[in-house]
């Protein structure tokens, strides 16, 4: 099966979201004045991935996500009174500076734009992406930026995919195929709306939920390989 349209995440798929987050919340707290020991982090982490799984499955609306995690980061670490939404804020800020790309991702791209059709398909909040897709210079590479909060509609949701299918000229569902790191955003809508997928699983990490990827790689450089 040769695929010509490619719709790739963003964070953990091309950009290292892991460095960009850590990065932030470091800064966030030497503007704070304030330790950030290496628990609070973890923690921090912990509630942001819960948060956004909520989100995927619409239990929470990403605005209140935004504010959330750091009011329960507070609350984890003791501290009452600190403004959540200028702690946001200030991460946010932070966050949109963060666009270290990750190993071959530059490479496979260049290779990829030259006989196929590739767009991005992202959850995140839409000034940020752009501004890390734009700084990190990968933005060049695609054809189109799908940002949740602009299509109307979010990852697994089907309705994102019917909405950026339809903004594609010639879509084939047969010759498209989702690229992204996570099972329960990336491949579960890829499966919900009967296109291919690629589960990139640098980590290596044992799936063991229900949804199944049509591929998998470690490496980024064997994605040539598979879209033909």
């Amino acid at each position: 099966m040769a695929y010509n349209t490619l719709l790739f995440d963003i964070d953990d798929t091309l950009l290292d979201f892991q460095a960009s987050e850590a990065a932030a919340l470091r800064q966030l707290f030497v503007e704070m004045e304030q330790p950030l020991t290496a628990a609070d982090a973890a923690y921090y982490h912990r509630v942001n991935a819960e948060l956004w799984q909520r989100y995927e499955r619409g239990d929470i609306t990403r605005p209140a996500l935004l504010i959330e995690r750091f009011n329960r980061l507070f609350e984890h670490m003791g501290q009452s009174g600190v403004d959540a939404r200028q702690a946001e804020a200030t991460y946010r800020r932070h966050l949109a500076a963060g666009h270290t790309v990750l190993p071959y991702a530059r490479e496979v791209l260049q290779t990829l734009t030259r006989d196929h059709q590739l767009y991005v398909i992202t959850n995140g909040v839409a000034a940020t992406q752009r501004r890390r897709l734009r700084e990190s210079g990968l933005v060049d590479y695609f054809n189109k930026v799908y940002i949740s909060e602009v299509v109307g509609a979010k990852k697994p949701d089907p309705q994102f995919f019917e909405s950026v299918a339809a903004d594609i000229t010639h879509f084939d569902k047969q010759r498209a195929l989702v690229i992204g790191d996570s099972l329960s955003s990336d491949i579960l809508g890829a499966a919900q709306f009967n296109v291919d997928s690629i589960w990139f699983n640098p980590a290596r990490t044992v799936n063991a939920s229900d949804v199944q990827p049509t591929f998998e790689v470690a490496d980024l450089r064997q994605i040539p390989k598979i879209v033909g």
